[in-house]
């Protein structure tokens, strides 16, 4: 890719290393799901190989990759995607405990990290679809609806 003035730009897709960087973040984010008591009940019995490729696609066209994810599954549509899944706070922690593990087993780039770690943040907040307890009001699971 290249700016106005012809200088090239990378993407920040290929500023953290391509498609091996985010194989090799998401296979060390698996590894952990494997054998979490809290996260691995989410996914369907056997192998957890089709969310890992889901997962690696979707990430790697967010950055700026080939656009396989949209071709495969159609818009992200990430929040609608997690909904029949109950993502409280603890769910959420746990996701990012072991998404932060997995990220710092990678060789980045101190700002590139924090860049891709703000983003998983905020996308970790965004899925969450039970509320947190507000004191003395009771949270309703959105699968009693």
């Amino acid at each position: 890719m290249t700016d106005d003035a012809g200088n090239t730009v990378l993407t920040p897709y290929e500023l953290f290393g391509g498609a091996p960087f985010f194989e090799s973040l998401v296979r060390a984010f698996y590894v952990r799901v494997a054998d979490d008591p809290l996260l691995r009940p989410m996914y369907p019995l056997g192998d957890l190989a089709p969310a890992e490729r889901r997962l690696n696609l979707f990430l790697q066209q967010y950055w700026g990759g080939p656009g396989t994810y949209s071709e495969e599954r159609g818009h992200p549509a990430l929040r609608m995607r997690h909904m029949p899944f109950p993502i409280d706070t603890a769910a959420r922690d746990r996701w990012l405990a072991l998404m932060r593990e997995a990220l710092s087993e990678q060789d980045m780039p101190a700002e590139a990290e924090s860049v891709l770690w703000q983003y998983l943040l905020g996308a970790a907040f965004a899925m969450q679809n039970i509320p947190d307890a507000i004191p003395g009001e009771r949270v309703i699971d959105v699968t009693e609806i």
